[in-house]
């Protein structure tokens, strides 16, 4: 496996290089001009996500899919890759990370609005809708849309399902000693319950699980800040002077440059809240909502929570640990926020394991569906119980085999799924702002979609 390891590492470590990050954070400020700063709407979103749109077409509420995406991109990459960002980067990279997060909200934006826009309604009754089918009907990509079905599906076997169970896996055994092959079944029963019941399921689960998991880590990150209260403001100053002269950090940061800490913020950030990726707006399409501007509203503010707080908190923890406690190594991303975790007398490894515990199981629920909804693209519903069976099972082999090369493989189909998603995003952007612009600043934004739109 090493030839295909080293391949795969080679081509993810392209794919994800500067290129790519300034074509999304290109995108992120080009649709927060087009779309006239749609982040100032934050506040009218948070509202609709806690809103049912009575008799709106779609499966699920608008909170339900907004809680299946955050389910998705809420994960360990919020706790351990904001660390590996400073470790890498330095405190800066947590402002670059936060600053990815505020602009992202008009790309995930304009992607919810996109999905609703072109969904389509299934044989089932059932709502279906994504870059897929916006690259289709949109802009008549039919192959493009096709390639964007295979690498979603791809990718959800990697960083939505083997990698995720491989975290919990290790995780359980490590902690508790309980053995890999005994968590592969658990979380595999545990699964299943939940994905054979299909996006309605997952929604139920993940509008109950998502917000009491965030609730209680933002809860162990204040108590840390609150046991670091002194070097809280210290901290933040770090944050904002390293960002533009790294040098501010001193000690082991003196190396990182501003291109260092800008690249591994970005980067973390981008992967934590998928802005761009085009998995997100596969469940937004599903949401009860009467026009697409209502969701596309609910669905930017899930890179509000995901990035722009959570992340931004977990920075601060770590940056003010770094401070109140020279003695920690910040040369471990890992590392590094369990040292700052077990701070928290008695509860705070527990705190820890379960944050990482259940972020892991509501990612794969999330990236279930994704997949799912990718093969249903392509199969039109006949692969559909063939590909939960066979996620199931490739979770049960995620938590007992080596995942260096799964990692590689994920991270390359995640990049491959994120141009083409792109490429709608751009040339349909018209679309977005002519959407916004007759629902949203004509103060239409409760009027139901026209018959021909529907």
């Amino acid at each position: 496996m090493d030839p295909i390891n080293e391949f795969f590492s080679t081509v993810s470590s392209w794919l994800w290089d500067w290129p790519m990050i300034i074509l999304l954070l290109g995108t992120h400020l080009f649709l927060t001009i087009r779309l006239r700063v749609p982040q100032r709407r934050l506040f009218t979103g948070i509202r609709l996500s806690l809103k049912r749109d009575d008799g709106a077409s779609g499966d699920v509420s608008q909170f339900g899919a907004l809680a299946t995406a955050l389910a998705a991109t809420i994960g360990t990459g919020n706790i351990v890759g904001v660390a590996t960002a400073v470790a890498l980067g330095g405190p800066g990279a947590v402002l670059w990370c936060w600053l990815t997060g505020i602009f992202g909200m008009a790309t995930k934006y304009a992607e919810g609005l996109l999905a609703v826009k072109y969904r389509v309604k299934g044989p089932d009754g059932s709502m279906y809708g994504g870059p897929m089918y916006a690259l289709e009907r949109g802009l008549g990509l039919k192959w493009l849309a096709i390639l964007f079905a295979v690498f979603t599906a791809l990718a959800s076997f990697g960083i939505g399902c083997t990698v995720q169970a491989n975290s919990i896996a290790l995780l359980a055994n490590e902690t508790f000693g309980i053995p890999t092959w005994i968590v592969g079944i658990f979380v595999c029963l545990l699964t299943a319950v939940v994905i054979l019941g299909g996006v309605r399921s997952i929604a139920r689960v993940c509008t109950v699980l998502v917000p009491f998991m965030a609730v209680f880590y933002v809860i162990g990150c204040i108590v840390i800040l609150i046991m670091n209260a002194s070097f809280v403001v210290p901290a933040v100053k770090l944050i904002v002077s390293s960002a533009f002269n790294p040098s501010a950090a001193g000690g082991g940061f003196v190396g990182a440059t501003v291109m260092i800490a800008a690249r591994y913020g970005i980067a973390r950030g981008l992967f934590s809240n998928e802005s761009g990726m085009g998995s997100a707006p596969i469940v937004a399409a599903a949401a009860q909502t009467r026009n697409p501007v209502r969701q596309a509203l609910v669905s930017s503010t899930g890179t509000f929570w995901d990035t722009v707080v959570i992340c931004a908190l977990t920075g601060v923890v770590l940056v003010s640990s770094i401070l109140a406690y020279p003695d920690i190594s910040y040369s471990d991303g890992a590392a590094l926020t369990k040292v700052a975790f077990s701070k928290i007398p008695v509860v705070g490894a527990p705190l820890l394991t379960f944050g990482i515990l259940t972020f892991a199981f509501s990612t794969i629920l999330g990236w279930s569906y994704y997949g799912e909804s990718a093969v249903n693209y392509i199969e039109h519903q006949h692969a559909n119980r063939f590909y939960r069976i066979l996620f199931i099972v490739a979770l049960f082999f995620g938590c007992i085999i080596n995942l260096d090369v799964i990692w590689n493989i994920a991270d390359t189909m995640n990049a491959l799924m994120t141009i083409p998603n792109l490429i709608a995003l751009l040339l349909l952007s018209g679309i977005a702002a002519r959407e916004t612009r007759k629902y949203l600043w004509s103060g239409n934004l409760d009027k139901c979609m026209d018959d021909d739109e529907a």
